[in-house]
Parts: C-alpha cells; sequence; structure tokens
C-alpha cells in the first residue's frame, strides 16, 4: 500500500530486515513512495494506469472528502470513491499476470505475508499462496475486522467508525449506531465489488470480503485503549498503539539551584 499507509508500516519492515529476517517488497511500477532508499529486495510489476493517472483520481477523491464534511458512508458510494478503490484495485490482476514474478514468489517458499487492508491485494497472494497473513492498520472500514476475526462488537455499546460516538451512547445514539451498521453491509458490498471479482478471478472461485479477511493470522492494530473506547477483542488481536513513535531522548541534566531567601522584619 502506498502513501502514509506505506509510512507506518516502513519501521516494522526495516526493523524486521535489521532483525536478519529475509524481506521481499513486492509492488506496482507506478507509485508515490514505495521504493525510495530501501535497503531490502523488491520486486515490481507493471499496472495499466500511469502515475498522472494516480494523481489525478486521487486528486478528485481527496477534493470529493473536503466537499463532504460529514463522515457519512453514503460519501463512499460517489463516483470519484469507487473510481480511486477500483484503480487501487486493478493492479493486482496486472501483478497475477506477471507469470515470471508469480513462479518467483511460488518458490520462495515464504513464511508470512505483511499487509495493509486497505489494498485487498494483500489478502488476495496470502489466500492464493496459502500462507499466514499479518494485517498491520489502525483499523478496517466497514465490519470486516470484527467478522473476520470473528470478534463480537455489540452495537449497544461499540460505536461503529466515523460515527464520533462514546462507548455510553443514549438511545437514539444506539439507534443510529444499528442504522449505520447496516449502511455498512448495504454500501460496503457494492464498494468492494470490483476487489471481489479481481479476486474471483485470480482464484478461480467465488470470493466474498469474509473468505479473504477471516485467512488473518495476526491482527496487528495501531491502536491502545488509552485513546480508544473498550470493546471485546480476540487472542489473535495484537494492539500496538505508538509503534511508530519515534524513541525519545534522555532529557539533558539539569542542575538544581539551591536558593536561600532572606526575611525582613520592618518596624
Amino acid at each position: 500500500m502506498d502513501g502514509s499507509h506505506w509510512f507506518t508500516m516502513r519501521s516494522v519492515v526495516e526493523k524486521l530486515v535489521q532483525r536478519g529476517h529475509k524481506v521481499v517488497m513486492v509492488m506496482p511500477e507506478v507509485s508515490w513512495q514505495l521504493g525510495q532508499s530501501l535497503n531490502f529486495t523488491v520486486k515490481t510489476y507493471s499496472t495499466s494506469y500511469t502515475l498522472e493517472d494516480l494523481d489525478r483520481t486521487f486528486k478528485e477523491f481527496a477534493d470529493a472528502q473536503w466537499k463532504n464534511p460529514e463522515n457519512n458512508i453514503l460519501f463512499t458510494s460517489e463516483g470519484s470513491s469507487i473510481k480511486f478503490f477500483e484503480l487501487c484495485f486493478s493492479h493486482c490482476r496486472s501483478l497475477f499476470k506477471d507469470e515470471k514474478l508469480v513462479q518467483y514468489l511460488k518458490e520462495s517458499s515464504f513464511d508470512a505475508v505483511f499487509l495493509d487492508p486497505f489494498d485487498s491485494c494483500g489478502l488476495v497472494v496470502a489466500k492464493y499462496f496459502s500462507l499466514p497473513s499479518i494485517v498491520f492498520a489502525r483499523g478496517i472500514f466497514c465490519h470486516y475486522l470484527e467478522e473476520g476475526a470473528q470478534c463480537p462488537a455489540p452495537l449497544s455499546y461499540v460505536p461503529r467508525i466515523l460515527l464520533g460516538f462514546s462507548d455510553a451512547m443514549s438511545f437514539s445514539e444506539r439507534v443510529w449506531n444499528h442504522i449505520f451498521h447496516l449502511e455498512e453491509h448495504v454500501f460496503c458490498r457494492y464498494l468492494f465489488t470490483k476487489a471481489l471479482e479481481m479476486a474471483s478471478e485470480i482464484l478461480q472461485t467465488p470470493v466474498t470480503a469474509y473468505d479473504l479477511f477471516s485467512h488473518t493470522s495476526i491482527w496487528l492494530i495501531r491502536g491502545d485503549f488509552v485513546f480508544d473506547y473498550p470493546k471485546p477483542v480476540m487472542p489473535n488481536m495484537v494492539f500496538v498503539g505508538g509503534i511508530n513513535c519515534r524513541e525519545g531522548k534522555p532529557l539533558a541534566k539539569v542542575r538544581l539551584l539551591s536558593l536561600c531567601t532572606r526575611r525582613f522584619t520592618w518596624l
């Protein structure tokens, strides 16, 4: 995954390399930040779009978000959003058309796939090669985190993402929480239609979002209950909030001066 998603993953990948692990990064030739100053193996594949196409589509997507100040799930069904997500998903088909790269991945016998779920291609790769997958994310839009991890998320006190509710919801907020959850089931299916079609084509079997996300072995969640409201979690959900923060330097030594004050009595 490109952009800010890659920035959050990069520090973890570099730590893996420092500890002696062999890391191979598979990336499209067209990208913003991927592949810059990397000290590990990189495998690329061609795409059907150019960098100009990527820039233009993302700009339309970003501009539409500023025009929509309310976090409404209906926003995801707008043309600019669908177009951007379809462009993000399309490169996965290009990856599997590269027979030489696919053969290399198959013969390399990797131990796991480290991925960001915003781009479903990593999930498809893990399932295609029957490899354990490690998801690294702050959260997952829609309801796929709870379903994929088989984790209960009671709507009475677990607010849906984007709503901004707390775990202590009023009756009306709980009603809206339920309605929003229903909207997710309707529009998220529409949003990921192209991705699931692509996955079904590559895996040569009908695939649902649950099939892809339930294959995840470990969920590394960049969150912490210091900031998040309490909710049920599963044993394979590990919270790594703050993992991207730089280690603080020791404080400089400060000499404490003892100041004596004199008291005067005026007559």
